[in-house]
């Protein structure tokens, strides 16, 4: 992995998990222990409303995690309810953090090789409905991470799990003074938390 991710890495290991995020991330560890055990794939698909931010942050995470604790047979993939872009400030705070982005294409919807390992697959990076083509169709844990998505999606086709993990949207500080940290702070977190949930899948 690229230097100044692994330093980032470093500062996610090290943040503290509440209690209560504990409990509220404990069905992601038990889907992924379970998969793992049964030999199966590891399919994750990361759903909220405009699949611009932290359902982006919450797959590029994780598939990192992933690969770092060396846990096999993962790919992780977000979805929206509906479709928008991602989000600039998101590639730009996850550059910040030490990954490679090169973005493929241009327009509206732009589409991004996000990359945090030479010798690795890019994750790619685009807004998408959750039921897209380019998503899982069967066997995945829906993660829901945002309540809007979650009450506004009663049912995912295909699904073995849906889960419930909400973050704060950080587009509250959009066009304010403190939105690069604001980002920061959202991406650092999502980051701690899945480093968590792979770090606990060997015990």
């Amino acid at each position: 992995m690229y230097p100044k991710l692994l330093q980032t890495i470093d500062l996610l290991k090290n943040q503290e998990i509440s209690e209560d995020r504990k409990i509220i991330l404990a069905p992601l560890v038990h889907f992924i222990r379970e998969r793992r055990e049964e030999e199966k794939e590891i399919t994750i698909n990361f759903i909220c409303t405009h699949n611009s931010r932290r359902s982006h942050l919450s797959q590029v995470w994780a598939q990192v995690a992933s690969t770092y604790y060396n846990i096999p047979k993962v790919t992780c993939y977000s979805g929206g309810t509906e479709e928008t872009a991602m989000s600039p400030k998101v590639v730009e705070t996850l550059q910040e953090q030490g990954l490679f982005i090169h973005k493929i294409s241009d327009g509206e919807n732009p589409v991004y090789a996000i990359k945090y390992d030479e010798d690795k697959h890019p994750i790619i990076g685009f807004s998408k409905r959750y039921d897209s083509s380019f998503n899982p169709t069967h066997g995945f844990a829906a993660i829901m991470t945002c309540s809007q998505a979650d009450g506004g999606c009663p049912f995912i086709a295909g699904a073995n799990k849906r889960i419930p993990i909400t973050f704060e949207d950080p587009k509250v500080s959009d066009n304010t003074s403190g939105q690069t940290k604001v980002y920061n702070e959202r991406s650092l977190q999502i980051g701690a938390e899945m480093f968590y949930v792979f770090s606990q899948i060997k015990k």
